[in-house]
């Protein structure tokens, strides 16, 4: 190494290796004190036992870079770490202080079980498009060799450096891997608003719940297949959703109100809603059920996981008996969108801050007007047309996408 002129800082970048135990950092960074070295950039991560860390230090032109690195060598050594160091040249060091004002994004990698191949596949379409990976952090717990029964979660977070080279190209292609190796993908830019969402809006039926209400409700009036066949055209975006609510709703004329709780009763939560409620509370976020469904359902669910706000079509009745009519507005596509508005303007935040989950096509203004729009085990329409999509997991997803680790949460208790 030449020695460089001693009128002069000397930048050094050190990657210390070996097996993990306590006081390793401390320990080398008190070496570093002795020289009144500068600290500039750290990393370090751990697997499995396994350090690796990385150490960018400025050293003061009275001390021989050198000697430094030498003294360094031999407190690795001591300790049982290999050390590697590099100097950076001032010309190269400026270069990367000028690379902070890139733009930055989060890739976030959700599966059952995170493969070789997604690994692969989501690596190289980052570096097709351009981007540098800063940091690769496991989000979700760690995986137990043995299976329990348990539905398994993998999530791997990648931040990213740059700008993508083709933005409608990287969406079509995050659309093929996820249809193609079972994953999910989502592509963030990682900004504040990342980090301070405060609202989480959802649909109900085939989002909080497995069903859709209506159709149960006409099972009991006996008009099941032709209730079904309006809601599927009408959640693929083929007929006004107006018109079909008022067509379906018509056909339970007669029924007796008493089947309401019946049916709440019998309705399943979709895989991870109870999880998903219970911490978003934990942190403080506030919660809406906006739902082209039905009131009565809206507030059972309200009831059973504590959610904020409830916003839903109401059924008449009238002497016990459905009428074949909903009260006031009905809560459609548009409806949906200004609710959410709304509800931020409510809790005094901009709509970015606002997440919104939803499966059908009456959910898509609303989901693009959300700072965080997920479509949720959705119709092609609304995954073809959503920024962000879950397909694999249950709703508890949604923490991956804000950057919550398994680690983080509780669990809810057992009925």
């Amino acid at each position: 190494m030449t020695k460089p002129s001693s009128n002069t800082d000397t930048t050094v970048l050190f990657r210390f290796t070996g097996e993990d135990r306590p006081g390793l950092t401390a320990s080398l960074s008190e070496h570093f004190a002795k020289f009144d070295c500068e600290v500039i950039d750290v990393n370090q991560a751990v697997i499995h036992r396994s350090l690796l860390l990385g150490l960018m230090v400025r050293i003061p032109a009275d001390s021989d870079p050198e000697t430094v690195i030498h003294k360094m060598r031999r407190r690795a050594e001591k300790l049982d770490l290999k050390c590697k160091s590099v100097s950076i040249e001032h010309a190269d060091y400026d270069r990367w202080v000028r690379r902070q004002g890139k733009s930055r994004y989060i890739l976030t990698l959700i599966s059952r079980a995170v493969t070789a191949q997604q690994f692969a596949a989501v690596s190289r379409l980052i570096a097709d498009q351009g981007l540098n990976i800063d940091v690769i952090t496991r989000i979700s717990g760690r995986p137990s060799r043995e299976n329990d029964g348990t539905p398994r979660r993998a999530c791997v977070e990648f931040s990213l450096r740059g700008d993508p080279a083709d933005a409608d190209a990287l969406k079509a292609s995050l659309l093929d891997l996820s249809s193609r190796l079972d994953l999910d993908l989502a592509f963030q830019r990682d900004d504040a608003f990342r980090r301070n969402r405060r609202v989480v809006a959802l649909d109900m039926d085939s989002t909080l719940l497995q069903a859709e209400v209506i159709d149960e409700l006409a099972v009991e009036a006996g008009v099941g297949d032709k209730v079904k066949a309006i809601t599927e055209a009408a959640m693929r975006g083929e007929i006004d959703f107006d018109e079909s609510l008022r067509l379906r709703v018509a056909s339970l004329e007669g029924l007796s109100a008493d089947v309401l709780p019946r049916i709440a009763a019998r309705l399943e939560l979709t895989e991870g809603a109870e999880r998903l409620l219970l911490n978003l509370k934990r942190f403080g976020y506030r919660t809406a059920i906006l739902s082209g469904g039905f009131t009565y359902f809206g507030e059972f669910l309200q009831k059973r996981l504590q959610v904020d706000h409830v916003y839903a079509n109401e059924l008449e009745i009238i002497d016990g008996k459905l009428t074949g009519r909903v009260l006031g507005e009905i809560v459609n596509a548009e409806r949906k969108a200004s609710l959410l508005e709304q509800l931020a303007e409510q809790e005094g935040i901009d709509c970015e801050q606002t997440i919104a989950v939803g499966d059908g096509a009456n959910d898509l203004p609303m989901l693009s007007r959300a700072g965080l729009g997920i479509a949720f085990h959705a119709k092609p329409i609304v995954r073809q047309s959503a920024k962000h999509q879950v397909s694999t997991l249950g709703l508890d997803a949604v923490l991956y996408l804000l950057g919550v680790r398994d680690r983080d949460l509780v669990e809810p208790e057992e009925a």
